[in-house]
């Protein structure tokens, strides 16, 4: 089931700020199993179930729906489009690579020549759709539209999947997964999928200050530390699911962390610890909500992120759900 939900949500087109489908595909798979399901302002789809327990707390799950991507900023008069990152996009990362528009038009991102340089920069970059002129281009692509790299699933030897939009759709998946499969669980779960968390956490900002949780958890990607000439963070790929200690985002409040480990240790399933010394998830905008709210975050190890190959081992994420259907009842 969990490759199943992650390979439907992984083909859906929704970089930030245009997350709808991404949200609807959630819908398909969660109907008939939520107690409520509602999308707010911002476009955040808030999936509850209740609690069974006398003093439930409420517990809030967020995973972000969108991923990196390219706005158009300018049509050149052979056709040729400028753009502008959406998030944390490398040139050197999209460069050669295919991208796709929410129209489905295709393109090609490439890098100019620039002797002043060897390090390219997004002003560098042009996006080639097949266009020989502007008219042609403008026919197919306005200024304002975002691009997308390709949908492009890769099993891996057994356990491996490679995909673009691996962060966060497989958190995403993650967490219908866990909607799906819990029944009578003591706490109110109430999982968000999230809007723009690329772009500065925005979703989860407002989500948490509209839900009130009692604790928060964010699920998300971390990066890789087991590949050539790259050893941190100290994370491996198969060696099961990350509990954070923290990020530039957040230190991980002692509670929820602690409780991750035992629900983990009650699981049955090996956890690694990690320390990661740039980035952030939706966990520190959810622990700095309103008054403040203990808040952790459970990763499952990713290589080469916010490319268009991330790589996941699906034993990390099956890991993790085990540990999250004991967390609920434990926290």
């Amino acid at each position: 089931m969990l490759k199943d939900t992650l390979k439907e949500l992984l083909s859906c087109y929704g970089p930030s700020g245009s997350e709808h489908a991404v949200a609807q595909k959630v819908r398909d798979l969660l109907e008939g199993h939520a107690d409520s399901v509602r999308t707010d302002v911002l476009g955040n789809l808030i999936v509850e179930k209740f609690g069974t327990g006398k003093d439930a707390k409420t517990i809030m799950i967020s995973a972000h729906m969108d991923h990196i991507g390219l706005v158009v900023t300018s049509i050149e008069k052979e056709g040729f489009l400028r753009a502008a990152a959406v998030g944390g996009v490398s040139p050197g990362m999209v460069s050669a690579r295919k991208v796709v528009f929410a129209s489905g038009i295709h393109g090609v991102c490439m890098i100019q020549p620039d002797e002043k340089t060897d390090r390219p920069e997004m002003k560098n970059l042009f996006i080639d759709i097949g266009a020989e002129s502007r008219e042609e281009a403008e026919k197919l692509v306005r200024v304002g539209d975002v691009a997308v790299y390709a949908p492009d699933f890769t099993m891996l030897g057994r356990h491996r999947v490679a995909s673009p939009a691996m962060d966060d759709r497989c958190a995403c998946a993650l967490l219908a997964e866990l909607l799906l499969y819990a029944e009578g669980q003591k706490n109110h779960i109430v999982g968000v999928f999230s809007v723009q968390e690329e772009v500065g956490l925005r979703g989860a900002k407002v989500a948490a200050y509209h839900v009130e949780p009692d604790i928060g958890l964010a699920l998300d990607v971390t990066a890789w530390g087991d590949t050539p000439e790259t050893k941190l963070p100290a994370v491996r790929l198969g060696a099961g699911p990350a509990v954070k200690i923290m990020d530039r985002s957040m230190i991980a409040s002692p509670l929820v962390r602690e409780k991750l480990f035992e629900a983990a240790q009650a699981a049955g399933v090996a956890v690694q610890r990690e320390v990661l010394a740039f980035g952030g998830t939706d966990g520190g905008a959810i622990q700095t909500s309103r008054a403040g709210v203990p808040t952790g975050t459970l990763s499952i190890p990713c290589r080469y992120v916010h490319s268009a190959l991330e790589m996941i081992d699906l034993r990390d994420m099956e890991g993790a759900l085990k540990v999250l259907l004991q967390f609920v009842d434990l926290a």
